[in-house]
């Protein structure tokens, strides 16, 4: 591989995200031709029940040409999810007491989930 081939797949410049299990790689790149382009990717941490864990990775890459058609629709989209529903992020899983459940044998329910909390101080 030619030092310029190297040169084409190199970084010019790069930014990082990081957002829980998912982390996005934002890398300005050259083209053969010298100008830039932008790729945008993601990455998700996946673990297994032996502890080990692999990656999953999916990348966009958004030229000139399309940014600012690119930019318009983010920005629109951002838009709508705020001004409908907040900044408040309210899926329980962003919780900080969130507990995952537990995967039930034989759909059997566990033994806390076949009554109802009843305080006789509320009756």
């Amino acid at each position: 591989m030619s030092d310029k081939d190297l040169m084409d797949q190199e970084e010019i410049h790069s930014k990082v995200l990081r957002a829980g299990r998912r982390t996005y790689f934002f890398d300005v790149r050259s083209t053969k031709a010298g100008d830039y382009y932008l790729t945008i990717t993601e990455s998700k941490k996946f673990t297994h029940d032996d502890g080990s864990f692999h990656y999953k990775k999916h990348k966009i890459y958004l030229y000139k040409e399309d940014f600012t058609a690119f930019r318009e629709n983010v920005g629109e989209m951002m838009d709508f999810i705020i001004d409908e529903k907040g900044t408040e992020v309210i899926s329980e899983r962003h919780q900080k007491d969130f507990k995952k459940e537990e995967p039930r044998q034989n759909g059997e329910m566990k033994a806390s989930e076949n009554f109802t909390d009843v305080n006789f101080d509320d009756i």
